[in-house]
């Protein structure tokens, strides 16, 4: 079987997904009136925002027709195999991915799965912030890049300055670089053809290894000769278990089906998978579950009699429970013996005993932000709570922990890797699971003394934090030479430290040093605004570090609302403190009393707004007359108010805690 899988990394609408429209439409994997623009961003977040959020595999039935000569002289790809036959018909598994920083995640899994890349570049604007992070990190992984400048056909299209950036800062060779336009097909073949010709295939015969000193059981030479023969009478049904070769399969994503239960989205890394009925088992959880279905994405769910060695597809589990499936876990076939033991059969059926050794799966990923979610009604906290699990299999980047606040009730605590993916997630949440929910303003994680904090809240009260550490981290700004000036003066008010200039062509790669917590308010807009919208940026967390900063409450009609607590350095405090009343001030809803809107630090009041109240006109039904009966009517307003201010309880909505953002 002629297999190849890559993947196509790139910038944010740099075209990605447009140009896999043009390979589903020249393979004819999608045909007719199925056909629709971007057809691989499934979810509706994706249509509605034009960005891709999900990784989407596919697989691509292309017969390779031309077989082109490589010149020995130049030799440019050293990777490439000898040409097949000609008209032989290849499987392409193609695995698309995002191309915001947020979602570098999703990228980072599908290279683990693939032995080469698209790298695409937008004609216009050259190489980007991502552009150079998701391919160094393919480089990093030894995947074969195929260098594709893409929107040729716009009229500001500038060829020979993208080709330039791609030989300076990758090293390619000029004849190596692809020209198509993704929205006409130009040159779009030429990729397909330029995947086979230079991405080497898949190793369908790697070398399986016992894990070193973790032996699960003695086997004797008779025993393993045994279950070699398979017809040991302490074995059960092998023939059964097992259909062909043993199976080690690597978890690259995941998500929930209320039917087959947890499916994995899996690269089969050696032998293949066993039929339908198979027990198979999790090498990270040790959990097993049952094959109910295996297929490949086209791109929706075939199911198919074989997957193999190479061959990117699906497993149907049949597990109920979505945390015992976890993306980058290994999926293998195992073997019950005599009295109930359950061994890895890819090793025994070669007579070595021990424990198979995992494949290397993934980074685990970090949470950069936090943000507190809660359900909106209390009583449908259970259903959020399942919710937010079976959400986890689809995105490992989300974490979230319990959590309770005064003013909110029960919730959650929930990690994600920036504002962007935050975002997306509450909308999927709400979008996908009908979860009614509201959310505080992000945070970042902060280290006091050993211990993490994930909610400011949690930090003692007081005019100061001792030993209180921030997240810093590496940022690097691709920006046009004339916008320079404007970034600099933003990234130094933001705490920000310079530490390198270097130059692409007319593009310019600025890096910092600077809190994360600078980050995840308005940078990003700020930063579009100063550059024109040219600016583009890429982060990484770099380490903790002291910070002088102090705890900033708010209290509502005397009562502190602990989820709108916020974590200020020392010098702008009073300042923050003073804007948020305001602001506070402006989207709180009036009450029938006066509310007093307080930022403290400690015990020390440092701002204060008062949000007056609704006047009702009793004395509109008065046609003249004595003005005591007036004056006493105003006094029983007045006491009633009064009576309500002590019982009245202020409803927070969810403008209040994005009014922190502005502040």
């Amino acid at each position: 079987m002629n297999i190849r899988n890559f993947s196509i990394v790139a910038h944010v609408d740099h075209g990605k997904s447009t140009l896999a429209d043009r390979f589903l439409e020249i393979t004819g994997t999608v045909t007719g009136d199925k056909m629709k623009p971007q057809l691989l961003d499934s979810l509706a977040l994706e249509r509605e925002r034009g960005i891709t959020i999900k990784l989407a595999p596919v697989r691509l039935k292309y017969k390779y027709k031309k077989p082109v000569i490589l010149s020995e002289a130049k030799n440019i790809y050293p990777s490439a195999t000898p040409q097949d036959d000609n008209n032989e018909e290849y499987i392409l598994n193609l695995i698309d991915t995002p191309g915001h920083v947020d979602f570098s995640y999703e990228v980072s899994r599908a290279l683990a799965a693939v032995e080469g890349a698209i790298l695409l570049v937008d004609a216009v604007q050259g190489i980007q912030a991502q552009t150079l992070s998701h391919g160094l990190a393919a480089l990093e992984q030894n995947l074969t890049l195929i260098p594709v400048i893409n929107k040729i056909d716009l009229p500001s299209a500038n060829i020979e300055k993208a080709k330039k950036e791609l030989t300076d800062t990758f090293g390619f060779i000029e004849d190596e670089v692809l020209l198509v336009s993704g929205k006409t097909g130009e040159g779009v073949e030429e990729i397909l053809k330029a995947v086979i010709e230079r991405i080497p295939p898949p190793n369908r015969h790697s070398e399986l290894r016992p894990k070193d000193d973790q032996p699960l059981a003695d086997v004797s030479e008779s025993q393993t000769n045994k279950i070699l023969n398979q017809g040991s009478p302490d074995l059960i049904g092998v023939q059964d278990d097992v259909n062909g070769t043993p199976l080690r399969a690597l978890i690259f994503d995941s998500f929930f089906d209320s039917y087959k239960g947890v499916v994995a989205a899996v690269r089969i890394v050696d032998g293949e998978v066993p039929k339908v009925g198979s027990e198979i088992e999790f090498l990270g959880t040790k959990a097993t579950g049952q094959v109910l279905e295996k297929g490949y994405f086209g791109p929706q769910l075939i199911p198919t009699d074989s997957l193999e060695a190479g061959e990117i597809g699906y497993i149907a589990t049949g597990i109920k429970t979505p945390d015992l499936v976890r993306v980058g876990d290994t999926i293998i076939t195992t073997v019950h013996l005599g009295g109930g033991e359950k061994v890895a059969l890819s090793l025994y059926l070669r007579g070595v005993p021990g424990e198979i050794e995992p494949l290397p799966g993934y980074k685990e990923v970090k949470p950069m932000v936090y943000v507190g979610l809660y359900p909106i009604d209390q009583d449908e906290y259970h259903e959020i709570k399942d919710a937010l699990e079976k959400f986890r299999l689809s995105d490992p980047a989300f974490t979230y922990e319990l959590e309770h606040s005064n003013a909110l009730g029960a919730g959650f605590r929930c990690g994600f890797l920036g504002l962007l993916h935050a975002e997306v997630v509450q909308e999927r949440l709400s979008g996908e699971f009908n979860a009614d929910l509201i959310a505080t303003a992000p945070s970042v994680e902060y280290m006091l003394g050993s211990e993490l904090i994930h909610n400011p809240a949690d930090l003692p009260q007081g005019e100061g934090l001792k030993d209180l550490k921030e997240p810093w981290v590496k940022l690097e700004i691709f920006v046009p030479q004339q916008y320079i000036g404007g970034v600099m003066d933003l990234v130094q008010e933001k705490r920000g430290a310079f530490k390198n200039m270097q130059h692409f062509g007319a593009q310019v790669q600025l890096s910092y040093e600077m809190p994360l917590s600078e980050m995840i308010t308005d940078f990003y807009d700020k930063l579009k605004s100063v550059s024109s919208g040219f600016a583009s940026l890429d982060w990484e967390f770099r380490e903790f570090r002291e910070v002088d900063a102090v705890r900033v409450d708010v209290l509502v009609g005397g009562e502190k609302v602990d989820a709108l607590s916020v974590v200020i350095v020392r010098g702008r405090a009073e300042y923050v403190g003073r804007r948020l009343v305001e602001k506070l001030k402006e989207v709180l809803p009036r009450q029938n009393f006066e509310v007093a809107i307080q930022a403290t630090i400690g015990g020390k009041i440092i701002a204060r707004e008062t949000l007056s109240s609704f006047r009702k006109d009793v004395t509109a039904k008065l046609y003249g007359g004595d003005v005591t009966r007036k004056n006493k009517l105003l006094e029983k307003q007045k006491k009633g108010k009064k009576k309500m201010k002590m019982i009245g309880r202020v409803e927070i909505p969810q403008e209040a805690f994005l009014s922190i953002l502005k502040s």
